[in-house]
């Protein structure tokens, strides 16, 4: 038989592993409404929470729904929607897959046809991010505990600590780019690309600040995707 990455029987394992967390969701919910009438909580101030609760995901959702579409030109549809509907990120998933397709002498810019190296960079993606659950599950604690005896009371520390862990991931992201700006693969366009991005999210973050516009933090990261997936089209243009 053929392999295909958008193969009948891969729709049917993802779609059996998504339904069932939206049936964990439903679940969920329905015992919290239930919980809540038993805490006489008002009706109309259930619904108002459910509402606004389904409606801060719309924002998130749009970054899952570009991350599917990005990982589906070399993946398929079936696995990077299963893997971001569930647990996945864009952030790991995508520098994951494509070092997995490196090793396997694969590109990222066409659909793998290999079931060997689809099976490679499914392993990869699997095995790398069962380490942060297992650090979760079991080193939470001793994390939180170590954090707090690092800031003290002064809690401007923990900000300034996790914000340096956010900086140092994204620098490793940004050493990928310039390394394969050395190897002379894509050129500096993706570079481009991500100055931009970081400056739509500059945009937003002085409108969030000085103008108070506090709905805007949900939507903001969305917004700098599209955005910079827009505007990498003139970009691309331009600088070829």
């Amino acid at each position: 038989m053929e392999f295909s990455v958008n193969h009948p029987f891969l729709y049917w394992i993802a779609g059996l592993v998504v339904v069932f967390v939206i049936a964990q969701s439903a679940f969920f919910l329905y015992k919290a409404i239930r919980q809540a009438k038993k805490l006489n909580i008002d009706a109309g101030v259930i619904r108002k929470t459910v509402f606004s609760s389904a409606l801060f995901s719309i924002a998130p959702a749009v970054s899952i729904l570009v991350g599917v579409i990005t990982l589906s030109k070399f993946l398929g549809l079936p696995l990077p929607w299963l893997r971001l509907s569930v647990l996945g990120a864009v952030t790991y998933e995508l520098p994951a897959a494509t070092m997995a397709a490196s090793t396997m002498n694969a590109t990222v810019n066409e659909t793998i046809i290999s079931a060997q190296t689809f099976s490679v960079i499914v392993w990869v993606m699997t095995v790398g991010i069962l380490s942060g659950l297992l650090l979760v599950l079991f080193g939470l604690k001793k994390i939180q505990g170590g954090m707090s005896s690092l800031t003290g009371k002064d809690k401007r520390w923990g900000q300034i600590l996790s914000d340096s862990l956010f900086l140092g991931m994204i620098s490793a992201f940004v050493g990928l780019l310039f390394a394969n700006v050395r190897s002379g693969l894509p050129g500096f366009v993706p570079i481009v690309v991500a100055l931009v991005s970081a400056l739509l999210m500059a945009i937003c973050g002085i409108l969030i600040k000085k103008l108070k516009w506090t709905w805007l933090e949900q939507y903001a990261m969305p917004i700098c995707m599209l955005g910079a997936m827009a505007l990498s089209i003139p970009i691309t243009g331009l600088m070829q």
